[in-house]
Order: structure tokens, then C-alpha cells, then sequence
């Protein structure tokens, strides 16, 4: 009761939905309920927990600057993603897990952020925010687009190094992370003082007020967060019970269905949070959070996940088909590109988001 007294009447009504969406999705996946069904019930849960989860991040990230914000809330907010490939994992659907992470990348790096430039530059023809963040997140996605790449290379080549894909997956992902590591210290403290000073902020990235944004007590956020990642966790294990008899019964491929449906319903807080953030005029938080995911995705979950599969009998590795070793590297450029000089147009927002429909299309076609 404590919990609900403290929120809104929208965040009340949001949270109800979770909550139902989440026992609907236990009860047709305990009942057999039929496979789309039951498929659909749980992407919905998945996507009402994620809006929890976005919700009570933000108001803990609200005592910090968007740097720490924005890391916080793209961890939690991938939470729902890692559960969805370990339990593919686990589930043996290997494809499935390998598109679904790749495909979290693509949805964040094109069509999320994609959409976000274009809601955030409607209004000025232009978006501006701090540069450093997207420099940063192109040299993360040039780092891991440099691994699947050489992965490819020496699977084409059929080399030595070839027969040895889990062991180079493996010492790739450490490196990644150590690598992920090394620029989260130096990024988290770039909210400190000194990082305000000299008018950091640009015009269009005001923030809410510290009154209003930490409204509601940070016991209750936590406890939020607690027990939505909680429910993502069941929810995420139901979702990837019901997927392959969808896919049979819908008549889609593995891929399109990884690449499309699951990463879409994966990163449900990004799609939301960040173009929420954008037509509010935080241009800083919005990039902060969009492409704190694309980093996490690409230099943290990806090898991560490819750490935890080594306890299954299925490994997830970094060897993809050519055409998204292809599709990655152009994304970094891309996102080099268009974001790296701090601004971006509402025609570089449409480019990104053809480029992410083009490949939606590709994977449907496949």
C-alpha cells in the first residue's frame, strides 16, 4: 500500500497492467493455452515491466547527472534481453539467441535512436547534445564490430583459428569487457563538477527539476525495480517457452523473429524512455540512454552472454552470418557519422531508421 500511495495515478494504473500482464502470461503458459496467445501475453508483460523498470530508474538515476542515469537505466532496462537469451540458450534455440542480441543492437542503433533524433530535432530542424557520449559509443561498437568481424574472416579463410571459435569467443569477451570497464570508470565521473562547468549542457537538454524528478522516495523505486526484475525474469522464461510453437504457427523464420520481435520486445524501456525523453527536450538524457544501450549491448551483454553460455551444452558465440558481420560494421559507421559531431538532422533520424526496416526486411526475407 506503502508503494501504490506514492504513485501517480498513470503510474498506478501502468503498474496494475504489469501485474496483470505478468499472472496472465504464469497462467497461460502453466494452462497450454494456445501458443500465439500465450506468446502475445507475454511480450506484453515483458513490455509493462520494462516501462516499471524505466520508471523507477529514473527516479533513482534523478540524484545523479545523465551519465550515471543513463548506464542505470540501460543495465535494468537490458535485463529482460539477458533472461530471453540465457533461457533460449538453455532451451537450445541458438539462432534465436544469437539474432535476439544482435538484433537488440540494431533496434537501439537505428530504429531507437532513430526515431529519437527525429522526435528531438522536430521542433528545430536540429538535435544537440554532448558529443562525447556518441564518439565514445562508436569507438565501443568499432571495438566489437573489429572481433566479429576477424571471427568471420577466419571462419571464411577456414584457418587454424577457425576450430577454435568458442576459445577465441571467449578470450574476445574478456577483453570486450575489460574494455567496457575501462571506459565506464572514466564516463561515470564525467558528471562530476568539472563536466558541468564551460556550458556542457547544450541548448534543448534542460532537466527537470531535482524536486519533481525525485518526487517519489527512493525505497519505493527500489522496491519497483526489485520486483519488476523479478517478474522479467519469469516473464522472459514464459515468452521464450512460447516462442519457437509461434514461429511455427506464425510461419516466421528464427531469424526475423530474434532479429525483430525479440529484440523489439527486449528493449521495450529504451523504445520508450528515450524518444519520451526527447520530445521533453532532454536531448542529453535521451542519447544517454539510447546509446549506453547500444554500448552495453555490444561491449557488455553481447560478451557476457557468451561467458554464461559456456555453462550450457549450446555456446553463443561471435560468429554471425556475413550479412550482419556486414550490417554491424556500417552501423558503427553510421553512427560515427551522424552523431558523432553532437547534432543530428530529422534526415539523418529517417536514414537510420530506413537502414533498420531495410534489414527487418532482410531478415523476413531470409
Amino acid at each position: 500500500m506503502a508503494v501504490m500511495s506514492a504513485l501517480s495515478t498513470g503510474q498506478r494504473l501502468t503498474l496494475l497492467v504489469a501485474v496483470l500482464a505478468t499472472a496472465g502470461a504464469g497462467v497461460a503458459h502453466y494452462a497450454g493455452a494456445a501458443s500465439v496467445l500465450a506468446f502475445a501475453i507475454a511480450a506484453v508483460s515483458l513490455a509493462t515491466l520494462a516501462s516499471i523498470v524505466s520508471f523507477a530508474t529514473e527516479k533513482v538515476g534523478a540524484r545523479f547527472g545523465p551519465a550515471v542515469t543513463g548506464v542505470l537505466q540501460s543495465t535494468l532496462g537490458n535485463l529482460p534481453e539477458f533472461f530471453i537469451v540465457v533461457f533460449a540458450l538453455a532451451d537450445g534455440q541458438v539462432v534465436v539467441a544469437q539474432t535476439s542480441v544482435v538484433g537488440s543492437l540494431f533496434a537501439n542503433a537505428l530504429l531507437v535512436l532513430g526515431v529519437v533524433i527525429i522526435v528531438g530535432a522536430r521542433r528545430d530542424g536540429v538535435m544537440r547534445f554532448r558529443p562525447r557520449l556518441p564518439q565514445d559509443t562508436a569507438t565501443l561498437m568499432l571495438s566489437a564490430s573489429f572481433v566479429i568481424a576477424l571471427v568471420a574472416l577466419s571462419v571464411a579463410t577456414g584457418d587454424k583459428a577457425s576450430h577454435h571459435v568458442d576459445a577465441l569467443s571467449a578470450v574476445a569477451a574478456v577483453c570486450l569487457l575489460a574494455i567496457y570497464g575501462a571506459w565506464l570508470w572514466s564516463y561515470l565521473r564525467s558528471d562530476g563538477p568539472a563536466a558541468e562547468e564551460g556550458g556542457a549542457t547544450p541548448a534543448g537538454a534542460e532537466a527537470a527539476p531535482a524536486a519533481h524528478r525525485a518526487a517519489v522516495p527512493l525505497a519505493v523505486s527500489v522496491v519497483l525495480l526489485a520486483v519488476a526484475g523479478a517478474g522479467a525474469a519469469f516473464a522472459s522464461d514464459w515468452f521464450v517457452s512460447a516462442l519457437q510453437p509461434a514461429i511455427d504457427t506464425l510461419g516466421i523464420s528464427q531469424a526475423f523473429a530474434g532479429l525483430v520481435i525479440v529484440a523489439m520486445a527486449g528493449n521495450a524501456v529504451e523504445n520508450v524512455v528515450g524518444v519520451v525523453l526527447a520530445a521533453k527536450g532532454q536531448a542529453d538524457l535521451a542519447i544517454s540512454v539510447v546509446k549506453n544501450s547500444v554500448a552495453q549491448v555490444a561491449v557488455f551483454l553481447f560478451p557476457l552472454l557468451v561467458l554464461v553460455s559456456l555453462l550450457f551444452s549450446h555456446h553463443l558465440t561471435f560468429q554471425l552470418a556475413p550479412v550482419y558481420v556486414g550490417a554491424i560494421v556500417l552501423t558503427a559507421l553510421a553512427l560515427w557519422q551522424i552523431t558523432g559531431d553532437g547534432e543530428a538532422t530529422v534526415f539523418e533520424g529517417v536514414a537510420l531508421v530506413g537502414m533498420y526496416v531495410t534489414l527487418g526486411a532482410f531478415a523476413w526475407l531470409d
